[in-house]
């Protein structure tokens, strides 16, 4: 963990700025492509903080899961020569990935409460649960393939499309009920059972619906598909373990 965060930025002009400047520029662009010219703006009160909720839980999960992918491959040396449970590596990679978010929870925390944002239990409730079900979905999803990245260089490759589609497929850049008008009853069942759809939607309750007096609220039977994704999530963190351990027993070897 303490070499993921040392190295990082190192011979890096502007250091840990860059955990303000990378999720900055990716917030100006979405906002001025989706709010401005596509004008949601108009129609979701506070879009700037809505969409920044998005952003940020997204980008935890691309970043905790592309670690946790490329974990084993990172760290071939010490995986050959020194014997350990080979998934602190995957689980080192997801706590680098945590350290890395909190620069972009203190902005979004400091622009809600110029809005009038104030704790509360459901608020400090969903933006734990929205974290802690993305870092162990990223977990799952990196276990299985960053042992099968191990043997398979292409898995590498899958693992970048899935992050490219990550802020596309969750109601980061719009809200849950256009999805729901334009899709059948079965399939917004299932965009709605996705853990990260659920983890942005309880970043918007923690941070975006406090600051808002006129917002759709969460999607009906939204407890449903918390339950649904935290299965979901334990599903994958098995599978995950299982792929990890049946293609750990050639770590070596292959790398």
């Amino acid at each position: 963990m303490r070499k993921g965060t040392a190295t990082r930025y190192r011979n890096s002009v502007l250091g840990w700025t860059w955990s303000y400047v990378k999720p900055g520029a990716q917030f100006l662009i979405y906002y001025f492509v989706m709010g401005i010219i596509l004008g949601i703006h108009r129609d979701v009160q506070n879009f700037a903080v809505y969409l920044f909720a998005g952003v940020v839980i997204v980008n935890l999960f691309n970043e905790a899961f592309g670690n946790a992918t490329n974990a084993i491959v990172d760290n071939g040396s010490l995986v050959k020569k020194i014997y350990l449970p080979r998934e602190l590596f995957p689980v080192a990679a997801i706590i680098v990935a945590s350290v890395h978010f909190l620069p972009q929870i203190v902005i979004l925390l400091a622009v809600c409460i110029l809005l009038g944002w104030l704790p509360t239990l459901t608020a400090v409730g969903a933006f734990l649960l929205g974290t802690v079900l993305v870092l162990l979905f990223s977990l799952g999803l990196g276990l299985f393939f960053s042992g099968l990245n191990v043997r398979f260089r292409d898995a590498q490759n899958f693992v970048e499309l899935i992050r490219m589609f990550s802020t596309w497929t969750s109601p980061v850049l719009y809200t849950w009920s256009l999805v729901a008008n334009e899709l059948p009853a079965w399939a917004f069942h299932v965009y709605m059972s996705n853990p990260l759809t659920v983890s942005v939607e309880l970043f918007h309750l923690a941070f975006w619906e406090p600051t808002t007096t006129a917002n759709p609220g969460l999607p009906p039977h939204f407890g449903i598909y918390l339950g649904s994704a935290v299965i979901v999530t334990v599903l994958f963190l098995i599978i995950g373990q299982l792929n990890f351990r049946r293609f750990e027993r050639t770590f070596a070897q292959d790398l």
